[in-house]
């Protein structure tokens, strides 16, 4: 169970990055009062969180719809993170954990970013939706260890939402080297467990053995 939890942990803190979502709210809310600020974060979260737990709970009947094996997600999962911990190990932007240039242009002229880009796909991205998704598949039938993977999830969230009320504190006291080095060393922990998803999804698929 403690296992179960720290990797879900890790992979969520990784994926979601409540460090580097909390700089971009800062950016977007730069002129907003502060009870607008909260007002924004809230929604912000709220609706993120609903979002995860939603393919949390329904993306493995989702996969199943469409044909797609337990070792195809984790083998894809598996590479789609290994991305995303690249990037963060060279201090990369990545599509699957932030907004590219276009979407940053668009939210600034939009009045409200709660639901875009702030829930998703800043907070609920590509990456934390596949993570979600997979953390679930993989402790499927313990019914112990998912509610461990769902506790994991909204503790991150709690987090991601504590770090966007306090962004300016945050990054004063980290600074820019700070938020890099924090980034990198779960860049460097999220890859190795990239590289095990690859691993027990291609043993599962049965190829080895063919």
């Amino acid at each position: 169970m403690f296992e179960t939890a720290g990797i879900a942990l890790a992979t969520f803190f990784a994926t979601v990055a409540p460090i580097d979502v909390a700089a971009m709210f800062a950016a977007l809310t730069a002129t907003a009062a502060p009870s607008e600020r909260r007002s924004i974060a809230i929604r912000g979260i709220v609706i993120a969180t609903v979002i995860l737990l939603v393919f949390a709970l329904l993306g493995k009947f989702l996969l199943a719809g469409m044909g797609i094996s337990l070792a195809a997600l984790r083998t894809a999962g598996g590479v789609l993170l290994l991305l995303i911990s690249i990037d963060m190990v060279f201090a990369r932007t990545s599509g699957a954990t932030s907004t590219t240039d276009e979407e940053d242009r668009e939210a600034e002229h939009k009045h409200d970013i709660a639901v875009f880009p702030l829930a998703t796909p800043l907070i609920a991205g590509p990456g934390a939706i596949g993570a979600a998704i997979l953390l679930m598949a993989n402790a499927e039938g313990q019914v112990t260890q998912q509610l461990v993977v769902l506790a994991a999830l909204l503790a991150i969230m709690l987090v991601t939402f504590v770090a966007m009320l306090t962004a300016g504190q945050i990054h004063r006291f980290l600074g820019v080297t700070g938020m890099q080095v924090i980034n990198r060393i779960f860049g460097i922990l999220l890859s190795a467990l990239a590289v095990q998803f690859v691993f027990d999804g291609i043993a599962q698929s049965g190829l080895l053995g063919k």
